[in-house]
């Protein structure tokens, strides 16, 4: 496995490149060996790596990074084609007059150097936009990483002839707890909300934002706006604010901790995401923005110029700027529709361009290019792996439930009836094998199961069910009308027993209707699934999904939320029971479930779970569209397909275990 070393700071530093590289080391890790140089009096042996990683910001916090990158040459991260903050910051601040006029004129030549002298003799303010201060890392740097077409045009154009690739700057799918944080600010469901986020510096338009906020007040007076960010000493934000006359509108939040800074971005119906000038900086509060399914203004500059038109509304940096803001800001308060379906566009792009794991994939790549130095894939030409999603589902190998009847025992005839909608359903998601794949189907009742062999096209077609390891039960099953199906049904506890096949036995496991059983240790039913799974196998899961319309109203009207949280009473005579229930899931902690255990999420859906209308829920979707609350994933079952990336990430993760990590 390749050895990357990675310069960056991290939490909790105020730098939004910190959490951008937290979010990124989570996912790098499991394609990488990395080790990570936040602490500048770090040690650092070049020999014992394949390769140096840089993430480079305009701000002290990446000195060490910035130092290392000259002494070391590697791949630079580039967040922006502008580093003279930086430069000012760890040579002006720290009395070194002479360090940065000599950078000026290494930058910009004589001009600068001019320049520079008047800046020393405090007749002026450093030439921040005209001395980008990039001679120095380009001149050092094998290769470069950017997040736009801007940026990459602005370091070709000053010189730079390496290998450069485009990845895009990852985004968080967050949820966000909307009214917890209305309720912090006092705040009911319905005052329309703006919201600017960021350090409050002048080239975030805030002035620009404010008196086009005002105009909207006059049409719209119980609006507000809040700005969650740092002040900054050049922009006097509350004399602003107070000059305005929007002391009751407006609220100065200051800097959060991060948890925070995505709650009140929830909170918000509409944010604003203005700057000019610019030097290229991708905004990770946009991404957040984008990533909650917000509306989002944006300034049509830069790489925010470069965002989908579906995603965002943008705005010019011209004399119209204000009168285009506040017919944005007025259209979006009084539309919840537009908002919503603006929204529900940009989160759907951010799940497909900009996932973690896609960007982490790109940019392992890009270093393998780079220390491999095979050529180099463009942006255009690079695309997601074919072999990422599953095969075409099984949905059109058949046009009617009377082939699964078919298989039915009389005595099961009646549970079939129930749950055929759930058994189509999994059908449908399970990616078709061919006559070397072998498919596992946990806790196999010898519904489905001939169905994989006949329909799917599986060679090898294996069940298991609980009781005693180490014993096979041969199973030989005739449908009404005459097919014939044999299986081997192996015995063993999921939960405590290693699974009785070779690592990388099987093609595709279906685990239906089984994770809510357990009630000890279903991550060790994960592992061992991954274990025999080959690389890029498939797990079909089916579980009832807790966070369901139907649980949602049995919880507002006083009943247990589960399907079947019920304890057994011992049967009757000839009487079967079925199983209790000891842990729901939400299709969010499913997803969490697979990602912990090696698998990359192809498919999450939700649908039925029982052959069991129910229009009366119709008050619930209410409920949530009312709040803004998320209506999709409601079904009562979760339909989900994991592909095997790589082994278990966490074994013990907190969100399932008490004392996990």
């Amino acid at each position: 496995m390749m050895r990357v070393a990675y310069f960056s700071p991290l939490p909790p530093s105020k730098s939004g490149i910190a959490d951008y590289s937290a979010s990124l080391l989570e996912e790098l890790k499991h394609r990488v060996e990395i080790k990570v140089f936040s602490d500048p009096a770090a040690k650092f042996e070049p020999s014992e790596f394949d390769v140096a990683l840089y993430q480079i910001g305009n701000n002290f916090y990446h000195e060490a990074a910035y130092r290392a990158a000259l002494r070391h040459p590697g791949v630079v991260v580039l967040h922006e084609a502008n580093l003279h903050h930086l430069i000012a910051e760890i040579t002006i601040k720290n009395g070194d007059w002479d360090a940065y006029v000599a950078e000026c004129e290494y930058d910009g030549g004589r001009p600068a150097l001019e320049y520079a002298e008047r800046v020393r003799k405090l007749e002026t303010g450093p030439d921040y936009e005209g001395v980008p201060m990039l001679r120095r890392i380009l001149e050092a740097s094998k290769a470069l990483i950017v997040h736009s077409r801007y940026v990459e045009r602005i370091v070709r154009e000053r010189g730079f002839t390496g290998p450069v690739a485009r990845i895009p700057h990852g985004a968080w799918l967050d949820e966000g707890d909307r009214m917890g944080y209305r309720t912090r600010l006092g705040l009911d469901h319905k005052t329309p909300l703006v919201g600017i986020f960021g350090h409050l510096k002048p080239y975030k338009r805030i002035d620009q934002a404010l008196r086009a906020f005002r105009r909207a007040v006059r049409l719209i007076p119980e609006a507000k706006l809040i700005l969650c960010g740092e002040p900054h000493p050049d922009l006097p934000v509350h004399s602003l604010i107070h000059a305005l006359g929007l002391e009751e509108q407006v609220r100065v939040l200051g800097f959060t901790p991060i948890e925070d800074f995505v709650g009140y971005l929830s909170a918000c119906d509409v944010v604003l995401n203005l700057r000019y000038p610019t030097v290229g900086e991708t905004s990770g509060t946009a991404l957040r923005a984008l990533g909650l399914g917000k509306a989002l203004i944006v300034s049509d500059v830069g790489a925010l110029a470069e965002l989908p038109d579906s995603v965002c509304w943008k705005a010019p940096v011209n004399d119209a700027e204000e009168d285009v803001l506040f017919e944005y800001l007025n259209t979006l308060l009084c539309r919840p529709d537009l908002r919503q379906k603006l929204g529900e566009q940009a989160r759907r792009w951010v799940a497909q361009e900009c996932s973690w794991s896609r960007v982490a994939d790109l940019y392992a790549e890009f270093l393998e290019h780079v220390v491999s130095q095979k050529p180099i894939v463009t942006a255009e030409e690079t695309t997601q792996p074919a072999a990422r999603n599953p095969e075409a589902p099984a949905t059109e190998l058949w046009t009617s439930p009377e082939y699964l009847r078919s298989w039915a025992a009389p005595e099961a005839a009646q549970y079939l009836e129930t749950h055929l909608a759930r058994l189509e359903k999994t059908l449908a998601i399970t990616p078709r094998g061919g006559s070397s794949d072998r498919v596992l189907e946990m806790g196999a009742y010898l519904q489905i199961t001939p169905a994989l062999q006949s329909k799917l096209g599986y060679g090898e077609v294996r069940g298991c069910y609980l009781g005693p390891a180490g014993r096979t039960d041969h199973r030989r099953v005739v449908s009404s009308e005459g097919e014939v199906f044999e299986c081997d049904i192996d015995l063993f506890d999921a939960e405590h027993d290693p699974f009785p096949y070779p690592d990388g036995h099987f093609a595709t496991v279906l685990c239906c209707e089984l994770i809510e059983h357990l009630a000890e240790d279903p991550m060790f039913m994960m592992a061992e699934i991954n274990r025999v799974l080959r690389e890029g196998g498939h797990l079909v899961l089916t579980t009832p999904n807790i966070g369901s319309l139907r649980a949602i109203a049995a919880i507002l009207q006083g009943f247990h939320p589960g399907f079947f949280p019920a304890y057994l009473r011992p049967a009757r005579q000839g009487e079967e029971t079925e199983a209790r229930h000891n842990r729901e899931y939400t299709p969010k902690e499913i997803h969490m479930l697979l990602t912990d255990a090696g698998f990359e999420v192809v498919k999450l859906e939700t649908g039925p779970f029982r052959d069991e209308p129910r229009p009366e829920l119709a008050w619930v979707k209410h409920l949530l569209d009312t709040y803004l609350l998320p209506a999709d994933l409601r079904g009562d079952g979760i339909y989900a397909v994991g592909r095997k990336v790589g082994p278990v990430r966490n074994r013990y993760p907190s969100w399932l275990y008490s004392g996990g990590e």
